[in-house]
C-alpha cells in the first residue's frame, strides 16, 4: 500500500491532501499542531481508517523525531512539506512597520520547519517506491516574478525554502530521492481569503497529476499547480 506523510493536516490544503489520498486508499499519516482540535480532520479518520493523526509541529524538533520513531519500521512513498504560515496576511509588513519577531516566526515554520522534517523522515522515504519529497512553496518566493512591494518575510521565507529544498534535490541524487517544489495557485483557505480564484480540490489535483507524473530527471523543479514552470 502507498503512503504518504502530510505536515499541517488540519485544515485548507493539508485536510485537502489527505481527503484526496485516503479517497485512493492509500496509508496517510497526517499531521498537525494540535490534533484533538482538529473536527474535520477526526471527521476523515473516522470515514477513512487507513488514516493515521500525529502531533507534529515542524518548529519542534522533540515531536517530529517522536513521530519519525514511532514510524520506523514504515516506508514513506510521498513526505509532503504542507505546513506554512503568512503571518503579514493579517497584519501590516509595510516599511517602517515590520514586525521581526513575526518574520523570525516565519523562518521557523516555513524554510526551517519543511527542512528538519525532511531530515527526520528521509530514511523513511528513502526506503519506499515512490521516493519523493514535496515542498508546498509559492510563487511569491520567486525573485523573478517579485513586482510589488510587501510581503517581506514571507516571499523570503518561500525564496529560502526553495533554495534549501533545491539543494537537497542535489544532494539526494545519489539515493535517487526525488524533491518537487509546488506552488498551489491563490486558493479559497484561510490564508488565500475569500476572493482567490480556486478551490482546495482544483489546487491538490492539480498538484496531485504532477507527482503523479513526477520522474526523476525532474527532481528540483519548480511548478505552478497546473503544470507550468515557475522562475527562480
Amino acid at each position: 500500500m502507498p503512503s504518504i506523510l502530510i505536515t499541517g493536516s488540519n485544515r485548507g490544503l493539508g485536510l485537502e491532501w489527505t481527503r484526496q489520498y485516503a479517497r485512493l486508499d492509500w496509508k496517510v499519516y497526517a499531521t498537525c499542531r494540535h490534533p484533538d482540535a482538529a473536527d474535520e480532520l477526526q471527521q476523515l479518520k473516522h470515514d477513512y481508517p487507513k488514516i493515521e493523526i500525529h502531533r507534529l509541529d515542524v518548529t519542534r524538533a522533540d515531536e517530529i523525531n517522536s513521530v519519525a520513531e514511532k514510524l520506523r519500521t514504515q516506508d514513506i512513498d510521498i513526505l509532503l512539506n504542507n505546513a506554512g504560515v503568512y503571518l503579514e496576511k493579517f497584519e501590516s509588513s509595510t516599511l517602517g512597520h515590520i514586525d521581526y519577531s513575526a518574520w523570525e516566526d516565519t523562518f521557523s515554520v516555513n524554510p526551517l520547519g519543511a527542512v528538519r522534517v525532511t531530515e527526520s523522515f528521509l530514511d523513511h522515504v528513502a526506503g519506499s517506491r515512490k521516493r519523493l519529497v514535496v515542498a508546498i512553496t509559492s510563487h511569491m518566493g520567486s525573485i523573478a516574478e517579485i513586482d510589488h512591494p510587501g510581503s517581506y518575510a514571507y516571499r523570503s521565507s518561500k525564496a529560502a525554502l526553495n533554495a534549501a529544498m533545491k539543494g537537497i534535490s542535489v544532494a539526494l541524487q545519489p539515493r535517487r530521492v526525488g524533491v518537487l517544489l509546488l506552488h498551489p495557485g491563490w486558493v479559497k483557505t484561510r490564508m488565500g481569503g475569500p476572493d482567490a480564484l480556486i478551490s482546495t480540490a482544483t489546487s491538490v489535483g492539480g498538484m496531485r497529476a504532477i507527482i503523479e507524473h513526477f520522474d526523476f530527471e525532474r527532481s528540483g523543479s519548480f511548478y505552478r499547480y497546473d503544470g507550468s514552470v515557475i522562475p527562480w
